[in-house]
């Protein structure tokens, strides 16, 4: 994960972000979770958070994520 874009957990409570976890954005995106992460490296979801062994994204860095990659025709 890169660091420059890991924040703490109190840090995004006090903000009140909702987070996903990478599961649920595999799901979501129908990627492999190997894919989600690869991503969250790359520095695709801002505010990643780490939490013990888990990660965790905020949905507001998804949902960016998602209106960004919309080809109108």
């Amino acid at each position: 994960m890169n660091t420059r874009t890991a924040t703490t957990l109190a840090h995004a409570a006090a903000r009140g972000d909702a987070a996903e976890y990478v599961a649920d954005i595999a799901t979501r995106l129908r990627l492999a979770k190997m894919t989600v992460y690869r991503l969250i490296d790359a520095g695709t979801f801002p505010g990643t958070i780490r939490v013990g062994r888990s990660i965790r994204v905020p949905a507001a860095a998804v949902e960016a994520y998602l209106k960004g990659s919309v080809i109108t025709p």
